[in-house]
């Protein structure tokens, strides 16, 4: 048994076509190991029907209440399902968004996270937690014991572009430095570029990066172990 284990966690499953296609092409080719599905987008079915077929891909649900770009100094929505401020109704959507899932994937999620990380704050935060909790499943930054690195993002936190953080290089140097214990890792593969979205190239590139033999060698030579979520679900 190993004392490093590492998640690698490809979110936006079920965004796009060229979306799935990378996180596919990423799990049979490259250490995806694991995806959180967004279930409301249109090609959400597709990715639903590999999940469901798949032994291997753990997935989970990524929560998706919007998304904010930054522009001209000022951070504003590019679209939003529903105010995150109302316990109520982010309860009622998340209760939504799980029973797709289950009609999806056929199945619980191996895991919750959500878009944009909205989970982090209040109230969006306790209803995850809650709900996770009923289900028995692992979420994002809040499990004891699984640790979350978003090192490997091509994008500063204002969308600035970091190309250097998305290159076999980097990924091998994070995966060199791994603690001891259990990290998830994000990531954000696609195969174009197909959906509106202030990252968009750089998804292409992370499918580069995470198919590249080099950073297979190096999770052998650290003596990384690819898990999903799977074995810590407690359900």
């Amino acid at each position: 048994m190993t004392d490093r284990v590492l998640i690698m966690n490809a979110d936006d499953f079920g965004r796009s076509r060229a979306v799935n296609e990378g996180v596919i092409r990423c799990h049979e080719e490259g250490i995806v190991t694991s995806a959180t599905l967004m279930v409301r987008w249109s090609d959400a079915a597709e990715a639903g029907e590999y999940a469901r077929g798949s032994e291997t891909l753990g997935t989970g649900l990524h929560f998706d209440l919007g998304e904010w770009v930054f522009r001209n100094g000022a951070w504003e929505p590019a679209y939003e399902v529903i105010s995150e401020e109302h316990r109520e109704t982010v309860v009622e959507e998340l209760d939504r968004q799980l029973e797709l899932f289950r009609e999806l994937v056929g199945r619980e999620p191996t895991h919750i996270d959500s878009h944009q990380h909205v989970h982090r704050d209040e109230p969006v935060r306790g209803a995850v937690l809650a709900a996770a909790g009923r289900l028995g499943v692992p979420v994002r930054e809040a499990t004891p014991g699984i640790a979350y690195s978003g090192a490997f993002y091509g994008q500063d936190g204002k969308g600035t572009p970091v190309p250097e953080a998305i290159t076999v290089e980097a990924l091998v140097g994070e995966i060199e430095r791994l603690p001891v214990g259990v990290t998830e890792m994000g990531c954000h593969p696609a195969t174009a570029v197909d959906l509106e979205t202030t990252y968009g190239s750089e998804r292409v590139r992370e499918v580069e990066t995470l198919c590249d033999p080099r950073v297979r060698q190096a999770v052998d030579r650290a003596g990384v172990s690819l898990r999903s979520y799977r074995p810590y679900a407690r359900r």
